[in-house]
């Protein structure tokens, strides 16, 4: 993609010779072209020189093809907006969080489901691009396509079009028992099967909007996230059975907050902001991530915080979700 260009819907898909193709090109994805994602952040490795390309990560989680509009404000109803800038990007929590694993230098796959149509080919070709491998199976009712408006505060508001593709535990045209050898997984869509085959991983973070096919499973979780300020990832301790070990709570500019059953709420702070704000799409899912990554990697509870963090932060910075996510030192 040469320097400002865009992803268009007119813009025909490139496909990779054989699934994974980008990600098995190399475990660290090269810098990514184009006027959004030229200022990568690094971090070091992780305690006792564990080197983030040793850690094996998957996400078991959905993709939506997004379209971005920035705009001075978010219309009010009745009103017409004017965009400055309009492009299409892969995302959705699973797609940003495999990605800003993979840019932490994990070797990174992505359990989903895509549509057989242009963009589900595009999603599946931009991301392996972005150094993930990634698993799909068939989504019936195609890939799942949004919107998300940008102001001028950098705040982003979300319009989703249908159900949420979710990859299935019991489909066997995804390699499941792989994640029996991965380190870290972290879920953010599936079955409650699909649950279940996620905790054959070492260790399993699970986004908290997802409670309810998390209560079918009732597997035991090593740790919950999700947004403190967002009535849907509400957690309410016992809801879940047994408990996650600790249940993670965000809260933006100020940091958040962490629980475990023997003990009480903890604070922890917000990273400081790299560069200026750019729009906060993608920054709750990039923090999960690098919390996810930083277990995965052998860091303690306050260690992997304290990098979910720095990406959530990075990621603010940053156009879209991929614009300035946090890298591994070279």
């Amino acid at each position: 993609m040469a320097a400002g260009s865009q992803l268009r819907d007119d813009q025909p898909a490139r496909l990779p010779a054989r699934p994974g193709e980008g990600a098995r090109r190399g475990l660290v994805p090269a810098r990514v072209q184009g006027s959004r994602h030229g200022r990568l952040r690094t971090v070091a490795p992780g305690p006792g020189g564990r080197s983030g390309l040793n850690v094996l990560c998957a996400v078991v989680g959905h993709v939506e093809w997004i379209e971005f509009a920035r705009v001075d404000r978010v219309p009010a109803a009745g009103d017409i907006a004017l965009a400055g800038e309009v492009w299409h990007e892969a995302a959705g929590g699973g797609a940003v969080a495999a990605v800003q694993m993979a840019r932490l230098g994990a070797q990174t796959t992505l359990f989903t489901a895509l549509g057989e149509d242009d963009i589900g080919r595009r999603s599946r070709e931009r991301l392996e691009d972005l150094g993930v491998e990634v698993e799909a199976t068939i989504a019936p009712g195609g890939t799942r396509r949004g919107f998300t408006f940008l102001d001028a505060q950098g705040e982003r508001t979300i319009t989703v079009f249908g159900p949420k593709p979710r990859p299935g535990g019991d489909d066997s045209s995804l390699p499941w028992q792989r994640l029996r050898e991965t380190d870290v997984v972290y879920f953010t869509a599936g079955d409650a099967t699909a649950v279940r085959r996620a905790r054959e991983a070492r260790t399993l973070v699970a986004s908290s909007r997802e409670r309810e096919t998390l209560l079918e499973a009732r597997v035991a979780l090593d740790a919950l996230v999700g947004s403190g300020a967002d009535p849907g990832e509400a957690y309410t301790p016992g809801s879940l059975h047994p408990e996650p070990g600790v249940w993670v709570a965000t809260d933006g500019a100020s940091g958040g907050s962490y629980t475990t059953a023997t003990q009480a709420a903890r604070r922890y702070t917000a990273a400081p902001l790299p560069g200026p704000v750019s729009d906060a799409y993608g920054c709750g899912d990039s923090f999960a991530a690098g919390f996810t990554f930083g277990l995965g990697e052998g860091r303690g509870t306050e260690a992997a915080l304290e990098l979910g963090a720095r990406c959530g932060a990075a990621c603010l910075t940053g156009a879209g979700p991929y614009g300035n996510q946090l890298t591994l030192a070279g």
